[in-house]
């Protein structure tokens, strides 16, 4: 059966795991400038944070999360995984960001702009490897501009992501990008470099979970789930993430990957302007309030 094929609109969110909770929070709200938009837990193991940074008000397209677990192993990073993330920062915002990154101090690297834009490639704590990207066309709505960075330097959003794909997966993985999920429009939004080695990398801090794309809404996401299923591909059923519904699934390279949707949003629970103050459960996780908060460690409060 053929079905009118839904949008991707772009990247919704990328999640990663990361070590220490309390620096994870003074490195993506403190110096990089990112608003913590919500604090909850990994519904799936209630003992660990789920931290979301992003804009404002934690627009799809705008948001990094973030599972802590503080006493695992360092991830590896190997095939079927991504290999960097790239943040978009105004165009002629680079000088600003090293002095910035000097001041903490933050090991960087300027990549030459030979066909794209400047560039500046670094890790987070846990060895993250992020690359801020000049990008003159990037949307201001994506910016969190009230926070310790002023509004002519602050990130916007997501630029890409680099995929690490072993060899003879990649035309199989191109395909996934381009026909199934339509992006051969915006083949920025993910870069897919040839891994040498079918190698599997170790999830532990510093390594990305799974990369999320946006459709727009529950009947978008449906007509994304009939698809790929009768694609041959294994999709999860809907899950009700709180803030989004999503449904998961294995690129060819064995990316995981995600479509979320836009709604129901992170106002949902939370007035604006206490976005990220409090801890949120969802209401079948409300009655084991208490144990869960004995088992967290206390975070950094936002700056403004």
């Amino acid at each position: 059966m053929t079905h009118d094929k839904p949008n991707i609109l772009g990247l919704h969110h990328i999640t990663a795991i990361a070590g220490d909770p309390e620096g994870n929070v003074l490195f993506y709200n403190r110096l990089l400038g990112l608003r913590l938009v919500k604090v909850t837990v990994n519904f799936d193991d209630p003992g660990s944070y789920h931290l979301y940074y992003g804009s404002g008000k934690g627009s799809p397209g705008s948001l990094l999360t973030f599972f802590p677990w503080p006493r695992a192993h360092a991830g590896s990073r190997s095939t079927g995984e991504t290999s960097a993330i790239a943040l978009s920062v105004p165009a002629g915002s680079l000088d600003f960001w090293k002095s910035r990154l000097n001041e903490k101090p933050v090991t960087f690297q300027e990549v030459p702009a030979v066909d794209g834009p400047r560039k500046l490639a670094f890790s987070d704590p846990d060895g993250m490897n992020l690359h801020l990207v000049e990008a003159a066309g990037a949307d201001p709505t994506l910016r969190w501009d009230q926070g310790p960075v002023s509004r002519d330097f602050a990130i916007h959003g997501l630029h890409h992501v680099v995929l690490n794909i072993f060899a003879s997966d990649v035309p199989a993985s191109k395909n996934m990008l381009e026909t199934n999920l339509g992006l051969n429009g915006n083949s920025h939004l993910a870069e897919i470099a040839s891994a040498p080695s079918r190698k599997r990398g170790q999830m532990g801090p510093g390594v990305v979970h799974h990369i999320a794309w946006r459709g727009a809404d529950d009947a978008a996401q449906a007509a994304w789930r009939t698809q790929l299923l009768e694609a041959g591909l294994h999709v999860t059923p809907v899950q009700d993430r709180q803030y989004f519904h999503s449904i998961y699934f294995r690129e060819p390279g064995g990316v995981l990957y995600e479509i979320a949707t836009d709604n129901p949003g992170f106002l949902t629970d939370e007035s604006y302007t206490e976005l990220g103050k409090h801890l949120k459960l969802p209401p079948w996780l409300e009655p084991h309030r208490k144990s869960i908060e004995a088992a967290l460690p206390p975070l950094p409060k936002e700056e403004k």
